[in-house]
């Protein structure tokens, strides 16, 4: 019998595949909060800079108690999340 956990869930990317992603953190960067994904099995995407491999980042969309994840489009946004989470991981690994 599969186990049922909270922390996975499914998720639809761009072109309409879903996979599952395990849900590591969420973060709040600049009072936006963002979800940090790992997937669960190899993901393939068509991003040639592609880190898909070690973690996923989406932004969080909350409506009370629900909640969705949505991708962050703009780059700049995304690097700001990516080099906060980059940095946490050093300081946990230091």
């Amino acid at each position: 019998m599969a186990e049922n956990r909270d922390d996975i869930i499914e998720i639809t990317d761009e072109d309409g595949e879903k996979f599952e992603v395990e849900l590591i953190d969420m973060v709040t960067v600049d009072d936006v909060e963002y979800a940090v994904l790992a997937p669960i099995e190899e993901h393939h995407c068509d991003h040639e800079d592609c880190d898909c491999g070690d973690y996923v980042l989406m932004r969080v969309k909350r409506d009370g108690e629900e909640y969705s994840f949505e991708t962050i489009d703009d780059d700049d946004e995304f690097e700001k999340v990516a080099a906060y989470i980059d940095e946490l991981a050093d300081e946990i690994n230091d």
